[in-house]
């Protein structure tokens, strides 16, 4: 017969997957300094291009950092917080 009432355990659960509020800040945090900084760097020769140029080489650089630098990071950091907190 299994036990209904489980002993608890030493770890804290496991974070879920992020809420799409969550998600949206997430994504926030990692697109808009890396959109500013990129314009910052390249600012001058992003300058002499058409809009669509500009956009597209802006999107080519920040995509890759976002998706496989910080997102990777910011989700790591949401894990340790949400296992901070439950661990109280």
């Amino acid at each position: 017969m299994t036990n209904p009432h489980p002993a608890p355990s030493s770890r804290p659960a496991a974070a879920g997957p992020p809420t799409k509020h969550q998600l949206a800040l997430m994504i926030w945090l990692a697109v808009f300094p890396t959109l500013t900084l990129l314009n910052l760097a390249l600012g001058d020769w992003l300058g002499t291009l058409t809009p669509v140029a500009r956009t597209f080489v802006l999107a080519t650089i920040a995509v890759p950092i976002v998706i496989y630098g910080l997102m990777p990071q910011l989700h790591r950091l949401r894990r340790r917080l949400l296992t901070r907190v439950a661990s109280r």
